[in-house]
């Protein structure tokens, strides 16, 4: 087994795998008691060459890596890799393109919602997983003979699974169908941690400008003391603590003290005192916008349209073997079903062809579903 562990011999390996045409990549790495991922391991594979990077040897230096991973001309796979991706991205400003990501690519070949590596590899590959190892300590040292040969597996087989996958994709001509999904993967925006835009990933179900505006203030300053501390969001406060926060925004910190769910004592720390000046400053500030806060929907749609086009979409994804959650999400359909098309992915492309064009005949009358021994099938109506 090849373990790169200083960077002359990082270099050597860069060079061997420079005109290959694709490279299996895949990371090892903890987040358990940090903010920021931590690297233990970099697994590389092309079609003759496979290694081990350890990342946590002393003096090696991964930037011969990040240039390997952004040549243009070498395809960079992956399986399920946005977080791999992020790595990538803060450790070296880099995003492999081009991408092949194995999941995303395999919901339109017939493996359902999120097929996992180790179900590819039984699948196509026609080899077991030993899955033993995945949560194992990757950041002590040594590693084992067990640690090693489960991270090697990851990429070594994920070469099999790749040709397979690539070849069904250009066999059918769906190349296309997975476009979106994997520029989405290549946005820097994804990966950008902001915390001004801390406050989205709360999902927050109100409109109201008091809840958006405290709720925006606490989120970032709990985002910016997370990473500068470089611990998990929740270990500075829990989320449903910013949300009693925003629901109950407080004038001063004896009124942040009597809010349940601040612990005791926070108020008067100097975490506490910084969070208060952060919610006070942030009244000044425009109210932040939800996602579709500019579009209203003419009308809430029907729980049984929804229904009804849920099965639609399950049946039209079944026929056409991919998964359904690559077709419409749940805001499609719900907008479909209220009559709210302006916008919604599912009518556009490929898209539309195999599940938004019958989305709307289902909605106008022109089509129906009925039972035909047992099953649910799609029936064409006459005008």
């Amino acid at each position: 087994m090849r373990i790169i562990e200083t960077t002359a011999d990082l270099e050597v390996l860069v060079q061997e795998l420079a005109s290959a045409p694709y490279l299996a990549l895949d990371t090892e790495f903890m987040r358990d008691s940090t903010y920021w991922p931590k690297l233990c391991l970099l697994q590389i594979a092309s079609p003759d060459v496979a290694a081990i990077v350890d990342p946590l040897a002393p003096g090696l230096d991964l930037t011969p890596f990040f240039k390997l991973i952004s040549d243009p001309a070498i395809v960079k796979v992956l399986h399920a890799g946005r977080q791999d991706i992020e790595i990538f991205w803060h450790k070296g400003r880099v995003i492999p393109d081009p991408l092949f990501d194995t999941q995303i690519v395999a919901m339109v070949c017939g493996f359902g919602e999120a097929a996992s590596y180790e179900t590819l590899a039984r699948k196509i590959a026609h080899v077991e997983i030993d899955k033993s190892a995945r949560f194992t300590d990757w950041a002590r040292r040594p590693l084992t003979k067990r640690q090693l040969e489960y991270a090697l597996a990851d990429v070594t087989h994920l070469r099999v699974v790749y040709e397979k996958l690539s070849a069904e994709l250009k066999r059918t001509g769906r190349e296309s169908w997975v476009a979106e999904e994997i520029d989405a993967l290549k946005s820097t925006e994804l990966y950008a941690l902001d915390p001004v835009q801390a406050w989205k990933r709360l999902k927050p179900r109100t409109a109201n400008k008091r809840f958006l505006t405290a709720l925006a203030a606490a989120a970032e300053w709990r985002e910016r003391e997370a990473q500068s501390r470089d611990v998990p969001r929740n270990r500075v406060l829990k989320d449903e603590v910013l949300l009693e926060i925003a629901a109950n925004p407080p004038e001063d910190g004896e009124a942040l003290e009597r809010i349940r769910a601040v612990p005791k004592g926070f108020a008067a720390s100097r975490q506490g005192k910084a969070l208060m000046e952060a919610i006070l400053a942030g009244k000044d500030r425009p109210v932040p916008e939800l996602p579709d806060q500019g579009r209203r929907r003419h009308r809430e749609p029907s729980p049984a349209a929804v229904d009804l086009l849920r099965t639609l979409l399950r049946l039209r994804a079944e026929e056409a073997r991919v998964a359904p959650r690559l077709i419409a999400n749940a805001e499609d359909i719900e907008r479909l079903a209220a009559g709210d098309d302006e916008g919604v992915m599912a009518l556009t492309g490929w898209r539309n062809e195999v599940f938004g064009k019958d989305a709307q005949a289902l909605r106008s009358g022109k089509l129906s579903i009925a039972l035909e021994n047992g099953e649910a099938v799609v029936v064409e109506l006459e005008d």
